[in-house]
């Protein structure tokens, strides 16, 4: 089985899984699919679109290939389109305190237009979603969610957000939540991403090192662009207004960028060591058995004061039953569910999460959770793949050695 047919299946096994917010949106006429501002410009460029966290998303492009998609952008650049995802704004005078009540990170010592990785989690310490947030000053953030986690997070935070305004600190400085609908959201990446957008603005990027963000000209529009991505290489992540965004992605799409869909998405992110939300992040695994205890702010380590903390710093204190890991599988790749085993007793240790035949490497890669004791670099596992069982061995992640640029 090809790369991209399997990465294919697995999209489409997952879709019906995944939910979708009952609000505005452009909905396709199949299956009640929505669709981002550039189905059209996918559908000229001859996209195969497939369903994707309730939208109608481009897998590939034309006759490239899965593994010719992936190399071009860890050699050259590629131009994603992912729209799907749920921009945000929130604004207020207590929107640092709420933020910082809504997740465990240090919302209030990070100094404007910078971005942190973070997760909202349940009231155990589960994680709802993972997300991406921007500092514009002490009142205002931009935010970034996950599309398949759309209903669950809007219901969450608007949840949250009226017990806010609600209590003493909320009155003070009530807080306010605009949902970007609509917006367009394009991510170029690749080690020539940064050399293609300096030639369409006068903006210096090299003053945007990874995890900052500005309001840059390009072309004659002025648009908000962060530096990082999900791939492990140097690039942007662009919002434009929706009267814009086809626009924009027809400035962004020239040689030598090509237009990337969710086939080498998914496999440039796994050798990223990037998770996967619904594969590799659920409600029932904290930050710490994730591997993301850096999200959370050292003093918040100890002190708290964010939902789920109680079972947060049980797991800091106490250790958690079972650690996220990376792997290469020998023989054949290790697809989504197939168990990990001790290699002498058969003892069951856990299941790969991801997994995939790594372009870059040529080897077979898998990120998976197994019990603490068994997660150091170099432990010995099996891994049961199509009834028979392959070695594998626990490897550090990232799998490739990531390109961001930091000055």
């Amino acid at each position: 089985m090809t790369i991209l047919r399997a990465i294919s299946r697995n999209i489409l096994r997952n879709a019906p899984n995944i939910p979708t917010y009952a609000a505005r949106g452009l909905a396709t006429s199949s299956g009640g699919l929505k669709r981002t501002g550039l189905y059209d410009f996918h559908v000229k460029h001859g996209a195969k679109m497939v369903p994707f966290a309730g939208y109608s998303m481009p897998l590939a492009y034309g006759d490239v290939g899965q593994v010719a998609s992936h190399n071009h952008v860890r050699n050259s650049a590629g131009l994603f389109d992912v729209g799907h995802m749920v921009q945000s704004n929130f604004r207020g005078k207590t929107a640092t305190q709420f933020l910082e009540w809504l997740t465990p990170s240090s919302l209030s010592s990070l100094s404007p237009y910078s971005s942190t990785l973070s997760v909202l989690l349940n009231e155990n310490g589960g994680i709802i979603d993972d997300t991406v947030i921007t500092k514009h000053a002490a009142d205002a953030f931009y935010v970034v969610t996950n599309a398949g986690r759309r209903e669950r997070d809007l219901a969450w935070i608007q949840e949250k957000l009226q017990e806010w305004n609600a209590s003493e600190q909320g009155k003070e400085g009530p807080v306010e939540m605009e949902v970007l609908e609509d917006w367009g959201l394009l991510a170029l990446q690749g080690p020539e991403a940064a050399s293609y957008l300096q030639s369409l603005t006068s903006f210096d990027l090299r003053e945007l090192t990874f995890g900052k963000s500005a309001f840059v000209p390009i072309e004659g529009f002025n648009l908000h662009v962060a530096r990082g991505g999900y791939t492990g290489e140097d690039g942007f992540e662009i919002s434009i207004p929706p009267s814009h965004t086809a626009e924009v992605a027809n400035l962004l799409s020239k040689t030598p960028v090509q237009l990337t869909g969710l086939g080498a998405r998914d496999s440039l992110r796994l050798e990223a060591g990037m998770c996967l939300y619904g594969n590799d992040l659920d409600e029932d695994t904290t930050p710490v058995e994730a591997g993301l205890s850096w999200v959370i702010g050292k003093e918040r380590k100890e002190k708290g004061g964010f939902i789920g903390a109680a079972g947060v710093q049980k797991h800091l204190k106490d250790g958690p039953p079972r650690r996220r890991v990376g792997m290469i599988v020998e023989g054949a790749p290790a697809r989504q569910s197939a168990k990990i085993l001790a290699p002498s007793s058969g003892e069951a240790l856990g299941i790969v999460t991801s997994g995939i035949p790594s372009p870059t490497l040529g080897k077979n890669i898998a990120m998976g959770y197994v019990k603490s004791g068994w997660h150091k670099k170099g432990t010995e596992v099996e891994v049961e793949v199509r009834n028979k069982l392959r070695k594998a061995v626990l490897t550090p992640m990232p799998f490739i050695k990531p390109n961001y640029w930091r000055g």
